[in-house]
C-alpha cells in the first residue's frame, strides 16, 4: 500500500462491564503505542447522548492524551461545529495548541453528533445550525489567522497559532467545501462509504489552492480489524457489526464483546455491510491484500483507521498488524 500516512480515529468506547473512566484509560494505552508504532494522528470524534461513546467532551480528551504522548498529532475527527460557538472552539483549540505545539488538529463536521432532541438541548436554538457551517468555518479560520485583530472580539489564546483545520464530511457538500476554502479533507468511509468515490472525484478537480494548501490533501477512513488468523479476526469483528446493527435497530447499548454466534438480522443485514462495506477484516496477508486494492483504487494520501475491538490486547495487536503490512 505505499508508505501514505496512517492514523488512528478513537471514539473511546465503553464497553460493557466497565465505565467512561475505563475507556479513557484504554485510550491513553492505545495512544502510546500508536506513537511508538508510528501513527502519525490520534483523533477523536465529538458524538452525544451514545451510551457506547464517552468522546463527548472531545477538546478535554485531546489535552488529556496530547498530555500522555511526546510527538503524535492530536485532534478532532470531529467537532461538531454547529454545536458550539467558532470563538468557543478557537479559545479551546488555541489553548491546546499553546499547551502541545505543533500537535493539534482541528477536524471540522456540520453535524451534531447525536439525534435532535440532543442538537436542541446542545444548541438551545436551531437557528442557523447545519445552514451556518461555512459562515462558521470562515469565522473560525479568521480567529485563527489573525485577520479579525481590528474587530472587537478575538480569540485569546487562539490568533495566529494556525491550528490546521480539516473539513470532514460523509456527502459531497463537504468535499465541495474543503475544495473551496483549500482544505484538507476527510471522508468518513468507515461508516458512510456510498459517496467516497464521488467525494474524493469533486474534491479533488474543484479544489483551489489556500494559504493553508496548495494542493488536495484527502484522508479516507477504515474500520480495521486485524488479527494472526482470518478465523480471529472474523470473530473479533463481530462486535462491530454488532455494534451497527443495533444502530440501524435504534438499540443504543454499550460496546459488546465478540460473540461466536453472532448472526445478522435479516431485516438489516444487507444495510450493515453496505455501512462497512470499506472494512478490512483478517489475517496479516488478508489484510495487507485488502488495503492495497483500497489504496490502489482510491490513492487516499493519507488512511485514518477505527479499530473496533472489545479487548485491548486484541486492538493493540491489530494496531500492530496494521503497521507491519502497511510498508
Amino acid at each position: 500500500m505505499g508508505s501514505i500516512p496512517l492514523s488512528i480515529l478513537d471514539l473511546s468506547p465503553v464497553l460493557e462491564g466497565h465505565d467512561a473512566a475505563h475507556s479513557y484509560r484504554e485510550s491513553v494505552e492505545t495512544a502510546q503505542l500508536a506513537e511508538r508504532l508510528g501513527y502519525k494522528r490520534y483523533w477523536f470524534a465529538e458524538h452525544h447522548n451514545i451510551a457506547s461513546v464517552a468522546s463527548s467532551a472531545t477538546s478535554i480528551l485531546i489535552g488529556h492524551i496530547a498530555g500522555a504522548t511526546k510527538t503524535i498529532r492530536v485532534g478532532a475527527g470531529g467537532i461538531m461545529l454547529p454545536n458550539h460557538a467558532p470563538l468557543m472552539i478557537a479559545e479551546q483549540f488555541g489553548t491546546l495548541e499553546s499547551l502541545y505545539p505543533g500537535r493539534i488538529d482541528l477536524g471540522l463536521g456540520r453535524a451534531a453528533g447525536g439525534g435532535q432532541a440532543t442538537a436542541r438541548a446542545l444548541r438551545r436554538t436551531m437557528m442557523g445550525g447545519e445552514d451556518r457551517f461555512p459562515n462558521d468555518v470562515q469565522e473560525l479560520l479568521m480567529y485563527f489567522s489573525g485577520e479579525g485583530r481590528e474587530s472587537r472580539v478575538n480569540a485569546v489564546p487562539g490568533e495566529g497559532l494556525g491550528v490546521p483545520i480539516w473539513i470532514l464530511g460523509s456527502s459531497l457538500y463537504g468535499a465541495q467545501l474543503a475544495a473551496h476554502f483549500g482544505l484538507p479533507y476527510a471522508f468518513a468511509s468507515h461508516f458512510a462509504p456510498a459517496a467516497l468515490v464521488d467525494a474524493a472525484r469533486i474534491y479533488r478537480e474543484t479544489f483551489r489552492p489556500s494559504d493553508y494548501l496548495d494542493k488536495p490533501h484527502f484522508m479516507m477512513a477504515s474500520q480495521v480489524v486485524a488479527a494472526d488468523t482470518d478465523e480471529e479476526a472474523d470473530f473479533q469483528a463481530s462486535t462491530v457489526r454488532r455494534r451497527f446493527q443495533d444502530m440501524q435497530m435504534n438499540v443504543m447499548g454499550l460496546f459488546s464483546p465478540p460473540d461466536p454466534d453472532f448472526e445478522f438480522d435479516p431485516r438489516v443485514r444487507r444495510g450493515v455491510e453496505a455501512t462497512l462495506a470499506m472494512s478490512v477484516v483478517g489475517s496479516p496477508q488478508t489484510v495487507k491484500a485488502r488495503l492495497d486494492e483500497m489504496m490502489q483504487a482510491l490513492q487516499p494520501d493519507e488512511l485514518i483507521i477505527s479499530a473496533p475491538i472489545y479487548d485491548l490486547d486484541k486492538r493493540k495487536r491489530s494496531m500492530e498488524i496494521v503497521m507491519e503490512v502497511a510498508g
